[in-house]
């Protein structure tokens, strides 16, 4: 492969780990780091090593600023892009895209952006907890041994309540949280927009401890409504205090309910730890994601479409590259 991946925002909490972890699954890959301040971008690509270049970009401008001559195998957009240049971009090169910030109340305009060019490129759309991750492992739990039907799942991410993230991710909640007050969530069935008190839920963090949660409008719910055809989904965050003494540690908690094999009602818990701020596991989403849609993992290249990460991604072989990358994955 001649051309680079182009990372938007590569040089911010998220957007430097993706790279990072773009270059542990392939070495080879060469990647630019676009950001605004190419400073900080070049100590990014010292850092990551390997065939890394920088650049800066202007995501108000249609071309972002780059030479009329710059070719990449993929756009991988970091941070929220108002303008939607980014995809505006890749789609008139026929160029693979994944837009990572956007969630479940801001999609409309990339659909239509998709509806208008469907046959441009593939879209990758990761508004989801930890760059899809959550989802991909409650597929793969709920497809397991354990469970004739799934009724409902619920997701919670916990973090560390220091854990703030760059300016890009501290933008994304401040978007989550007042400018969409209310979250999407499934109950018994019916999609409901809640607010208040019907989007506070208890959740136990991996210690035992018991944390208030709030539900986010994140794309989680719809897609495993979609595979599985679950009655009721929800996806929360919560903070943790931090153990004095214990470096940055994130949580994905997957609770599923419903029938087991034998017709009887079963309950399961499971626990993905990354010992990392809660920017690494989502940048182990969106990398898996760029890898795939690069055809470099899980088969050829996907052709033009708009995709979530359980159409691109394989539950099974995210859990075992999760943990290839460190991240500890228990059922309680």
């Amino acid at each position: 492969m001649t051309n680079p991946v182009l990372l938007l925002g590569g040089s911010g909490v998220v957007g430097s780990r993706v790279a990072r972890t773009l270059r542990r699954l392939q070495p080879d890959l060469p990647i630019v780091i676009a950001a605004r301040n190419a400073e900080k971008a070049a100590a990014v690509a010292a850092q990551i090593g390997g065939p890394t270049t920088v650049a800066s970009v202007d995501l108000s401008r249609e071309d972002l600023g780059l030479e009329p001559g710059a070719s990449f195998s993929a756009v991988v957009t970091l941070l929220k892009d108002p303008w939607l240049n980014s995809l505006k971009y890749a789609q008139a090169r026929q160029t693979p895209y994944v837009s990572f910030a956007s969630f479940a109340f801001e999609i409309g305009p990339e659909l239509a952006h998709y509806v208008q060019r469907p046959h441009s490129a593939p879209i990758a759309v990761l508004g989801h907890v930890f760059g899809g991750v959550g989802t991909l492992a409650a597929l793969h739990f709920a497809r397991g041994e354990i469970f004739k039907r799934v009724e409902s799942i619920a997701l919670a991410g916990m973090v560390d309540a220091d854990d703030q993230g760059g300016p890009a991710s501290q933008a994304d909640f401040v978007r989550l949280t007042e400018e969409c007050p209310s979250a999407l969530i499934r109950r018994d069935g019916l999609w409901r927009w809640v607010a208040g008190q019907d989007a506070v839920r208890e959740v136990v963090d991996v210690t035992g401890v018991t944390r208030q949660g709030q539900a986010l409008p994140l794309l989680d719910v719809v897609s495993l409504a979609a595979a599985l055809d679950v009655r009721s989904l929800r996806v929360d965050f919560a903070g943790r205090d931090k153990v004095n003494g214990q470096g940055a540690s994130t949580e994905l908690i997957v609770e599923i309910a419903g029938e087991g094999s034998d017709g009887e009602p079963v309950q399961a818990r499971y626990e993905l730890v990354d010992g990392d701020v809660y920017a690494n596991l989502s940048a182990h989403g969106a990398a898996l994601a760029t890898e795939r849609l690069l055809g470099l993992a899980g088969g050829p290249a996907p052709g033009p479409g708009l995709y979530h990460p359980e159409s691109l991604l394989e539950p099974e072989y995210v859990l075992r590259r999760l943990q290839e990358l460190g991240v500890r994955v228990r059922r309680v």
